[in-house]
């Protein structure tokens, strides 16, 4: 019985790192809808020719409380995009796939602030991403963790 027990286990084990490497060399890891770490919006990410690109296909608060209409990309620093909705905006884009979890060289814009910054992103698991927004050198920044949303 004890040997039956340890064969399972290492059964078990072996299958679990299998599919969690799987999950880090697949550049295609990180394809699918993710909810920001304040729970506010979701960005489905995809690929885009060679690139990974994401878009806000969902907000906590989809419309502006002082109109009642769809909020609009009203901080942004060009007057022709602050009537875009943010809902549908590309806000992550450029990204490579780099090493096992990695996917670098991209940016993110925040409709809040209306600002770009260069961007990193790091699959922890299957379900957290982690969002690495910078300026300059990426020593310099903050990281926000996404979590996957379950397609219902």
């Amino acid at each position: 019985m004890r040997r039956i027990s340890k064969i399972f286990f290492a059964t078990i084990s072996f299958f679990i790192l299998q599919s969690f490497s799987f999950i880090q060399e697949d550049p295609g890891a990180i394809i699918g809808v993710w909810k920001t770490g304040d729970g506010n919006a979701m960005v489905r990410i995809y690929k885009n020719g060679e690139k990974f690109q994401g878009k806000i296909v969902w907000l906590k608060e989809p419309n502006d409380p002082e109109t009642g209409k769809p909020k609009l990309d009203k901080n942004h620093s060009e007057e022709a995009n602050r009537s875009r909705p943010i809902i549908g905006l590309v806000n992550v884009w450029g990204f490579s796939h780099k090493e096992k979890n990695i996917w670098d060289e991209g940016n993110i814009y925040d409709p809040k602030n209306g600002n770009t910054y260069s961007c990193t992103m790091k699959l922890v698991n299957a379900n957290t991403l982690e969002v690495r927004g910078f300026i300059g050198v990426s020593l310099i920044g903050r990281t926000d963790t996404w979590t996957r949303q379950v397609a219902k």
